[in-house]
């Protein structure tokens, strides 16, 4: 289990949006009770199997969570943005993580001791219910990228992995570049693929005038046929 060591910084204050029914003492006492971590990218976060030892917060970057399948291949099965919590099931359910998580990019993570905010939620039932919503949201999610894995074709799931990536980073400034730039690999990972096939279907994305790439970044240049192409699977 990693141990998570307090550096000066305010990835609390930066948090506090997720804690908004919480009172000010309650907020205060949670933030006598908390570690920032900075992560590199391509750092882990946590790995499967290990216990957690309190709720995670993103503050800032990007982190992919994922599991690794036979032969070592990975899966991402949740792309997480700030702000916001990540592996919170698992502390919920007194397991160990079922998934790994590592960072896209340099990232900042909050992270709360577990009896201290287990002892706030016991005492505010606002808390529990926004934890409630969020999880219940994420499993809505879960249960629609499952049908969209197993039944679309290859150029649904990579179309709609573009839009996911598109609803959970946005755009940059141009609106038009995806914000966020993923390898061939993890935009392979996130469509349940193999490198070679998303790299092709990218080139005839491209062709036909969907997207544009340069690099890594990933411009959508006709959202409506994107659209088209992930509906009709």
């Amino acid at each position: 289990m990693r141990e998570y060591k307090t550096k000066i910084c305010n990835c609390f204050e930066n948090i506090k949006t997720l804690f908004k029914v919480l009172t000010p003492e309650e907020l205060d006492y949670l933030s006598q009770h908390h570690a920032c971590l900075h992560v590199k990218k391509n750092e882990v976060i946590y790995k499967e199997g290990e216990r957690p030892s309190g709720l995670i917060c993103l503050s800032d970057g990007k982190v992919k969570i994922y599991k690794e399948g036979f032969g070592g291949r990975e899966q991402i099965v949740r792309l997480a943005k700030p702000v916001g919590f990540i592996g919170y099931r698992a502390l919920f359910a007194e397991e160990n993580y079922l998934a790994s998580a590592m960072a896209l990019e340099n990232s900042i993570i909050c992270v709360i001791e577990r009896e201290a905010f287990f002892e706030v939620l016991r005492k505010n039932s606002n808390l529990s219910l926004q934890i409630i919503k969020s999880l219940a949201t994420e499993l809505g999610f879960s249960n629609s990228r499952c049908v969209t894995l197993t039944q679309k074709h290859v150029r649904g799931r990579l179309a709609e992995s573009l839009l996911v990536l598109l609803e959970t980073y946005g755009f940059e400034e141009d609106g038009h570049t995806i914000g966020a730039y993923l390898s061939r690999e993890d935009i392979a990972s996130l469509s349940n693929m193999t490198n070679s096939n998303a790299i092709r279907t990218l080139r005839q994305f491209e062709q036909e005038n969907v997207i544009a790439i340069e690099g890594r970044k990933i411009k959508i240049v006709n959202m409506p046929k994107l659209e088209r192409i992930s509906d009709l699977g």
